[in-house]
């Protein structure tokens, strides 16, 4: 990869987009009575991982910087939580569940990976 000039360039903020299109697409599904429930916490924290990597990278400081991309990180452990429930209430498959938690392991390679290489 070339030079990174945007946080568009970063592999973890691509791939948060990228999951973040595939827990829109799963709530589609959901019943009409969660939109203001699940359907809504999980879109809201979807997002704000993205938008916490996004904004994490045009951060001056190192200290900023960590700070995004560990609200990053949160965001992504509350997408987690909020998806074993969506499957436990039976919104989800567990083949539905596997998969998408296999995006949400390697965002949470990547953004723990972009946060350790501020402190480096």
């Amino acid at each position: 990869m070339g030079r990174i000039n945007s946080f568009r360039d970063l592999e973890a903020w691509r791939e948060t987009k990228n999951l973040a299109v595939i827990v829109y697409k799963i709530t589609e599904h959901f019943p009409k009575s969660e939109v203001f429930g699940l359907t809504n916490q999980l879109r809201r924290a979807v997002v704000s991982i993205s938008s916490n990597i996004a904004e994490g990278f045009c951060r001056k400081t190192n200290k900023d910087k960590t700070q995004f991309y560990s609200i990053a990180l949160g965001s992504l452990s509350e997408l987690e939580s909020q998806l074993s429930i969506s499957k436990e209430v039976g919104y989800l498959s567990n083949d539905e569940l596997m998969s998408v938690m296999e995006k949400v392991v390697l965002v949470g390679k990547l953004t723990g990976g972009l946060k350790r290489s501020i402190n480096l």
